[in-house]
């Protein structure tokens, strides 16, 4: 093997290091991605191969009022003469300038299938046929006055644009997205009015930013219209950073179907999604009952969108629904801006909304110069041959008689008259006819203009400030074009802000509402039984446990767990196991302490108040929306040291408190006296010498105080007949009144 390594007489070994060799041809791939193929430029908007394609079209003549070609032709000639890379890549490229809404103003004008909107590709490109638009002819104007740089194509044989001329601010206008090698770039469509505006403003003030710029440049302007729901403030910091994004919506409305019923439409839904798709996905929420206030999904869409969305019932709120719908699917999505492109053609960076127009702004001038120079040379040559046509007019007679009869005419008139070489080749070019025509008031007169022309074009060139009034004039010419009022430049994306929806709520409408039986073991198990069952006789529970509690919910509630540990626990009525077997211990749905059990589990309603109550006989009210956990580890609530523990929780409703001690000493004091608060020990409710509080409840004066014994009688004393037992917060109490259960408990629900 070492033999055959060695090179033959003559040559040598060399030794190159690995890493070396595939940093730099890793480099070269790299740069080439980024300057050839995926980064656009900054000046025009374009990547190489929609240059190409431009370019390719404009010398085949395809102009708007041209006659159509097959894509087949275009392709071709682009690939052969410019961009030696996949056919299909090219035709996939000039499928998306054609298309609508790919396109917010579209570069081609496609005859035949081009795709839709629903995912459907294009024809093949030997079925359909395209022309340039007028949009496209804007880009390329100037471009055969030396307005722009050309180079030299893969085969060295033509010449191909560096960039093109670009009269309207095609980077932001029709936007562009691409992936290079360790970078990318997103850039959405734009309205051109606006970007006019904007770039008028920065002529004006050469040093306004970003955030200046913004109230020209409201937001991105979609092909598919729809309603940006982002707030001025994220909008004007995606700009000044040139990184971000966009929150799109569908747009929608309510149409009445008589008698209370309704329907929702959908009339735009957002850039670069799939409408087949996104139907796809609702009609399969629809099925998994994901969607439970969503009955159906139709899509009637002829030329516009339309795609219908029927209610379940009359009842359903649409604005929670589509909330629901925007949250699961495709009817809101983001749409990202990184505007990550090559200055002046050569460095990728990622510029700002006010950068972007600068670079657009320096080109025009450039451009703008050149052309103005190649007018200038154009008018000298002519101005040239005129003062010699103007000679022969004046010499006719001699001019004729050194034509006819001199050996040399051309040297004998330079050398009579003191003509150019030129002016000299022109007069002998002369036609006949034209002797006729020669006459000197016409070319005087030519002349005049013409001079005039070339005082103006030189007066332009000589400053700066003539140059940018003229760019001015130029951009005022193409916001007259695509002025709000044009069918083209009409505004498709509006700005909103997202209707203020309680997250609650939205979650809530996804979940179907169904009738459940919550049950609740002694050792904290927990499970729901479909329906609304009353006999829980049957119920069946592991060995050594039993029924704590059972009460009525619905899947769409939330339920509350009050632990020992003085926590609340927040429970999701329709992630809880099902009734067919014991369930589960609730300390596993949530990150409940072994050493801890459960006091008491209800259904959260938002407007009520709790009285909460140690072992040691402190306590305080707290409203109820304070106690919800958003987390497994629950929320801390009722503080307790050492050997205390939470005992009550129940519901604080009236001006009253009776509380009951394990001593069977009975109190009855004004609940103005316990304080509201959101978590701490609370105030001494009963003083005890041993034990604590066994029960309390809360009443109100009208109503007076109902308990209840053991055999299901119920007992209730006004608060008249409860004068003894009334007194300050804190004290001991007495004996309670008279029939008062032994047990201890007011035996009524303590949360209903």
């Amino acid at each position: 093997m070492g033999k055959a390594l060695i090179p033959p007489d003559g040559g040598h070994v060399e030794s190159i290091n690995l890493r070396e060799a595939l940093e730099e041809r890793y480099l070269a791939y790299a740069l080439s991605t980024i300057m050839g193929r995926a980064l656009p430029d900054a000046r025009d908007g374009l990547k190489p191969v929609h240059r190409r394609i431009l370019y390719g079209m404009h010398l085949l003549r395809l102009d708007p009022n041209s006659a159509f070609k097959k894509s087949a032709k275009i392709v071709g000639d682009v690939m052969g003469s410019f961009h030696p890379h996949g056919d299909q890549s090219i035709y996939d490229a000039l499928v998306r300038l054609a298309q609508d809404f790919s396109s917010r103003y579209p570069l081609v004008d496609g005859q035949g299938n081009f795709g839709n909107i629903d995912g459907d590709g294009a024809a093949a490109y030997r079925y359909t046929e395209a022309r340039m638009t007028e949009v496209a002819q804007m880009l390329l104007e100037g471009i055969d006055e030396d307005a722009i740089d050309f180079r030299e194509n893969y085969s060295g044989d033509l010449k191909e644009p560096v960039v093109l001329p670009a009269s309207i601010p095609n980077l932001l206008a029709n936007g562009t997205s691409g992936i290079a090698v360790g970078m990318a770039t997103s850039i959405p469509p734009h309205n051109i009015a606006e970007l006019c505006d904007a770039s008028l403003a920065l002529i004006k003030n050469p040093d306004a930013t970003a955030e200046d710029l913004v109230q020209y440049v409201q937001g991105p302007d979609l092909p598919t219209g729809g309603i940006i729901v982002d707030t001025r403030a994220q909008i004007t910091e995606a700009y000044r950073t040139g990184k971000g994004g966009f929150r799109v919506r569908a747009r929608w409305h309510v149409e009445d179907q008589g008698r209370g019923t309704y329907q929702i439409v959908v009339t735009e839904i957002p850039y670069q999604v799939q409408k087949s798709r996104l139907i796809e996905k609702i009609a399969e929420l629809i099925q998994t009952r994901k969607v439970p206030l969503l009955a159906d999904v139709r899509d009637e869409s002829a030329e516009d969108i339309r795609v219908v969305l029927e209610p379940r019932a009359r009842t359903v709120d649409a604005a929670l629904l589509m909330e629901s719908l925007f949250k699961l699917t495709e009817l809101e999505s983001r749409i990202s801006l990184n505007m990550n492109v090559l200055s002046k053609g050569i460095v990728p960076k990622v510029m700002n909304l006010s950068e972007v127009l600068r670079e657009w702004l320096e080109h025009r001038r450039e451009v703008l110069v050149r052309r103005s120079a190649f007018r200038l040379a154009q008018i000298k040559h002519r101005l040239e041959v005129l003062e010699g046509y103007l000679v022969a007019y004046l010499n006719l007679d001699e001019v004729i008689r050194i034509i006819r009869y001199e050996d040399e005419p051309k040297q004998e008139l330079i050398k009579t008259f003191s003509l150019t070489d030129l002016q000299a080749e022109s007069i002998l070019n002369m036609r006949l006819r034209s002797l006729r025509k020669l006459e000197e008031f016409e070319i005087r007169s030519e002349h005049e203009k013409l001079s005039a022309e070339m005082a103006e074009i030189e007066a332009l060139l000589g400053s700066e400030d003539k140059q940018w009034k003229t760019v001015a004039w130029q951009i005022k010419e193409v916001r007259k074009t695509f002025g709000p009022e044009t069918p083209l430049g009409k505004r498709r994306t509006g700005f909103a802000d997202a209707p203020e929806h309680d997250v609650e709520d939205i979650q809530q409408s996804m979940i179907e509402r169904e009738p459940i039986t919550v049950v609740v073991s002694e050792k904290g198990w927990i499970r729901a039984l479909k329906g609304h069952v009353s006999d829980y006789t049957t119920l069946t529970f592991k060995t050594d446990d039993g029924l704590k509690m059972a009460f009525h919910a619905e899947t769409t509630d939330k339920l509350l767990v009050f632990s020992t540990g003085g926590k609340f626990y927040t429970l999701g009525a329709d992630k809880l196991p099902g009734g067919r077997g014991h369930g589960e211990p609730i300390r596993l749905m949530v990150d409940m302490d072994n050493a801890q059990d459960i006091v008491t589990v209800f259904v959260h309603k938002p407007g009520r108040k709790l009285l909460l109550a140690s072992t040691d006989g402190r306590g305080f009210i707290v409203p109820e929306t304070e106690v919800i956990a958003n987390t497994r580890k629950g929320k801390q609530v009722l503080n307790v040291d050492g050997t205390e523990e939470a005992r009550i929780c129940v519901e604080a409703a009236g001006d009253l408190v009776a509380i009951i001690g394990q001593n069977r000493k009975f109190l009855v004091f004004p609940a103005e006296q316990v304080p509201e608060m959101t978590r701490g020990k609370g105030v001494r409710l009963q003083r005890y010498k041993d034990g604590g509080p066994a029960d309390v409840r809360m009443f109100s004066t009208a109503d007076g105080l109902t308990w209840m014994d053991s055999s299901g009688r119920s007992y209730t004393r006004t608060a008249e007949e409860l004068k003894p037992w009334i007194a300050e917060r804190g004290q001991a109490g007495r004996l309670p009144p008279d029939k008062f259960p032994k047990t201890n408990s007011f035996g009524t629900p303590p949360l209903k």
